[in-house]
């Protein structure tokens, strides 16, 4: 059985490997970053990072057997380093001398300086894709559960912005047609650079309204659009509540989905309880079943059939056993049925 558990530094080789099938800005290729990336989730998973700071690895993992991530940003978006987006408006032109009419998309720069929760980085091994045990959805789900579990460390709304379509070779349209021409920067460069600094976008982009229509139609027809290996991501976001927010990413024109926090079914379901006893029927509602720890790996998780009742909760066998619990012990978890 598969489980969901706060990343470690032992874990290194394996996220490295994972962040090679995605290099993102979220979870890039780039093996200091990482490690970077890693200490910072074990200081946050330890009560020891707050706000911009606090940002959270899971992996999964059968065994010592790690196959994806995911990440939570308790915070993206600062006064020094605000979350950037253009929205994606629509403007109506009308001519009655010449009878015609036009509705044209713009795109105009914004920026939030409070910060939204973010979720983001997630990736599952190609050979692990598919897999019976959704390994995808474990490693989404899981953040949701820790959000409802630690609400105040979070934000008021969660944003996820998804990978659009790209290049044979990374590049992307959109930005060879809009951010290139005012940075000088290729995508990748541009992509690099943005993980640490942003100054160089609220500095060398306009800030007036771009008009769309001014741009070759290929890349017009990315604005919004989500790439083929990321829409079980937008299926998943989907169900548990997201809806596309009419933003994009100012790189590439990758789609912006976003929730109310407090709206999110997963979080809301979220509750503590105990274990009650184990048991082998395979009855019961899918939840996603997680037990928190005062140490490394902090969390544990995994997704089981479970039976509800008022004294506690019914877990499988294995489920118990992979949680390393007991009965009368405290865990928490998500029905992930409505």
């Amino acid at each position: 059985m598969f489980q969901v558990r706060a990343v470690a530094a032992s874990d290194l080789e394996a996220v490295v490997t994972a962040a090679q099938h995605l290099d993102s800005v979220n979870l890039p290729n780039d093996r200091p970053r990482l490690a970077q990336m890693i200490e910072r989730s074990e200081k946050a998973f330890a009560g020891k990072a707050e706000g911009s700071k606090c940002d959270l690895m899971f992996v999964a993992a059968e065994g010592d057997n790690v196959v994806g991530a995911s990440i939570i940003f308790a915070q993206h978006g600062s006064r020094k380093a605000p979350h950037i987006f253009f929205d994606v408006l629509e403007e109506e032109r009308y001519s009655e001398t010449l009878d015609r009419h036009f509705r044209h998309k713009v795109l105009r720069i914004g920026y939030n300086y409070r910060g939204l929760t973010e979720i983001g980085g997630l990736v599952v091994l190609p050979a692990y894709r598919g897999h019976p045990e959704r390994i995808g959805k474990l490693l989404a789900y899981v953040r949701f559960l820790y959000i409802g579990l630690h609400r105040e460390l979070f934000r008021d709304e969660v944003v996820s912005e998804l990978m659009p379509p790209l290049e044979a070779d990374g590049t992307s349209l959109l930005w060879e047609a809009l951010g290139r021409n005012f940075t000088g920067l290729s995508y990748q460069e541009a992509d690099r650079l943005s993980r640490e600094n942003k100054e160089f976008i609220r500095t060398l982009f306009p800030q007036d309204p771009i008009y769309a229509s001014l741009l070759p139609e290929k890349a017009q027809a990315l604005i919004g659009q989500v790439g083929p290996t990321t829409k079980p991501v937008e299926r998943m976001l989907r169900t548990v509540g997201f809806t596309y927010a009419n933003r994009i990413d100012p790189f590439d024109g990758g789609p912006h989905f976003q929730a109310k926090t407090d709206e999110i079914g997963l979080v809301k379901r979220t509750k503590k309880t105990v274990v009650r006893q184990m048991t082998g029927d395979d009855g019961g509602t899918d939840a996603l079943v997680a037990v928190e720890l005062p140490t490394s790996p902090f969390i544990r998780a995994v997704r089981t059939r479970v039976r509800e009742h008022a004294d506690g909760l019914d877990l499988p066998p294995e489920a118990a056993a992979t949680l390393e619990v007991e009965a009368g012990q405290a865990i928490a978890y998500t029905k992930t049925e409505t």
